[in-house]
């Protein structure tokens, strides 16, 4: 944008950052959040995680690698074989992005567009210009809250801005992973020799994670947010995915119900994220709602059976209540909270103790990065292959 518009950032509790526009013209509200990823802001954008939310980036320059049409996490877009494999250029889902300086010259060997470019034509309200690092320490300190990014035609008084941002739900209590499920089924063909076939359960699923699915053999059946234990037990499959997605785990009674007869018809489970907080819900805890979360692709997480640290991509606002390496009875039989963040002691994995089920609140498909956790995937098929010797015994 060569002209400088002026744009006003409006949070909740009266705060104002005043700086110029970027991406497109206009109003949006949502939730102000912060990443702290230094890369990898195209996954970021185009990740259904960050439905309803503004995002701040810590990284101080945006844009340098510009956009290209492989990149997007998006599914909903183009939720086919060829996608998965290849990639894609995803839809964006952040409400709005606040960024300090815009690369208006990207240089990339992949560049197909600028970011400017894919923000307005895909409608996308920017703001640039600011100090994110006084946003962000805002939001550290008061946590996170709604916002509105404002430009253009939209840029109006501070009482009227502030009007427009206070009116917004609060994000407790919001059913957002229905908003970007897929509405059909479709399934995704493995790569190579099929080995097993799973359900998977779209919350907001990240185009990395079937891939990483196919590319071990597995056919995937992408199903709704809605799913019922009938539709999954028709398929005849060999375990069951839940996604990561936006919104509040409270919200979730549908996948709640199908984990829970999953569980009772002896049906391996594994979940990242939101599927994390919907299998503890299921075995009895209780999740809250994060004073700012975790956003970014530099967070540690415990193993506290091996003791190991993980460097691990998470973006979570919600989280499960327990307590490190805790024990508890659930009706499914003994779990484990499995694992934890050691900054804040946030529960970040559970199991049952009889391996039959497990989950992790962060993303092993890791786009963009980083790998430690890609295991995770390993561990699953393993659990299918001893599910399905124990059934031929």
């Amino acid at each position: 944008m060569s002209k400088r518009i002026p744009a006003a950032l409006v949070l909740e509790d009266g705060r104002i950052f005043h700086g110029h526009a970027f991406g497109a013209l206009g109003e949006t509200l949502g939730e102000a959040v912060f990443s702290t990823g230094m890369t990898g802001y195209q996954e970021t954008l185009t990740d259904p995680s960050y439905r309803r939310q503004i995002v701040v980036s810590t990284a101080p320059q945006i844009g340098n690698t510009g956009w290209n049409r492989i990149d997007g996490e998006s599914m909903t877009a183009d939720p086919t074989n060829d996608a998965v494999r290849h990639g894609m250029v995803g839809k964006i889902h952040v409400a709005g992005y606040v960024i300090r300086d815009y690369a208006h010259q990207p240089c990339s060997w992949r560049l197909d567009h600028t970011l400017q470019e894919e923000l307005e034509a895909q409608g996308i309200v920017a703001i640039q210009n600011v100090d994110t690092r006084a946003i962000v320490r805002h939001l550290r300190t008061k946590g996170s809250m709604l916002a509105g990014i404002f430009s253009g035609d939209a840029l109006a008084s501070d009482e009227e801005m502030l009007e427009k941002v206070r009116s917004q739900p609060p994000a407790v209590g919001q059913d957002l992973a229905s908003e970007v499920s897929t509405r059909e089924m479709y399934t995704l063909d493995p790569v190579g020799e099929h080995r097993f076939t799973i359900a998977a359960i779209d919350l907001g699923i990240k185009a990395n994670t079937p891939r990483n699915f196919v590319n071990r053999g597995l056919r995937v059946h992408m199903l709704p947010s809605s799913a019922t234990w009938e539709q999954v037990h028709d398929l005849d499959v060999d375990g069951l995915f839940f996604s990561n997605g936006p919104g509040d785990p409270v919200t979730a009674t549908a996948s709640i119900a199908l984990t829970k007869a999953a569980l009772e018809n002896d049906v391996p489970l594994f979940g990242i994220c939101f599927g994390n907080q919907i299998f503890g819900r299921a075995l009895g805890l209780d999740t809250y709602k994060m004073k700012f979360g975790h956003r970014g692709i530099n967070i540690p997480v415990k193993d506290h059976q091996t003791g190991r640290i993980a460097i691990t991509s998470q973006n979570h606002g919600f989280a499960l209540e327990g307590e490190p390496g805790m024990e508890f009875d659930t009706p499914y039989g003994r779990a484990l909270i499995s694992h934890s963040c050691p900054n804040d002691n946030t529960v970040e994995g559970v199991k049952l103790l009889d391996g039959s089920a497990f989950s992790v609140q962060y993303h092993p498909e890791a786009c963009a990065g980083p790998h430690d956790a890609n295991y995770l995937f390993d561990e699953f098929v393993d659990l299918l292959e001893k599910h399905d010797k124990k059934g031929q015994k």
